[in-house]
């Protein structure tokens, strides 16, 4: 009996010994997930969205370049994004031979995926593990709340409830913030990735030919 008692008593310790820091995680997350709807807002601003008429038309018009000197100028006047124009002009603008070329081009595909793949990352860690320190939250306070309300402690109870109801808020409201962001930028990056490969096989394509 009293080495169950130690047990309980050393588990209880540790359950109530987290109870500050998941509050201070939640409240970080929170404030994480409002920096990050900020990010999100500044990169709608900033996007340059490339419609399919766009792409044809793009496409077409590498597919018909004579030189790799006019390969350029069809990338740079184009209305796709700087980081993408960044990446074709390396392609493009060198000596190397076609093998190496098609190395390049995956390197730098590879290297603009790992980016935004790690972009993403933050969101993800808010979404899963927000509602799981919010569910932590609540039920930490719950034991002394109980205990109390065996005793007739009205007050240690309403304090540990609203404990209880604040953290699953919080830690709720920044896993849904953090997931419509996590599956709005995916949908971004996913054209993005899918745009970049089409049009490096189209210039590498394009520069066999020449």
């Amino acid at each position: 009996m009293a080495g169950s008692n130690i047990l309980t008593s050393t588990l209880d310790l540790v359950s109530q010994s987290l109870q500050i820091p998941v509050i201070i995680f939640l409240l970080l997350f929170a404030i994480g997930a409002i920096i990050l709807l900020g990010g999100l807002i500044r990169e709608y601003t900033h996007r340059k969205t490339v419609s399919n008429v766009e792409m044809k038309t793009l496409i077409n018009s590498i597919s018909n370049a004579n030189t790799q000197e006019e390969i350029l100028n069809i990338i740079q006047s184009s209305e796709i994004p700087n980081s993408m124009k960044n990446d074709l002009r390396e392609i493009t603008d060198t000596d190397l031979d076609l093998e190496s070329r098609i190395a390049l081009a995956k390197k730098l595909v590879n290297s603009r995926e790992k980016k935004l793949e790690k972009r993403l990352s933050y969101t993800d860690i808010i979404t899963r593990i927000g509602p799981t320190l919010g569910l932590m939250g609540t039920l930490i306070p719950m034991g002394p709340g109980l205990a109390a309300l065996g005793s007739g402690d009205i007050v240690t109870l309403s304090n540990a409830i609203i404990v209880a109801f604040d953290t699953t808020v919080v830690g709720i409201g920044a896993g849904a913030l953090a997931y419509v962001i996590s599956k709005i930028r995916r949908r971004w990056y996913s054209e993005y990735i899918a745009n970049i490969d089409v049009l490096t096989d189209v210039v590498l394509t394009r520069i066999r030919k020449l």
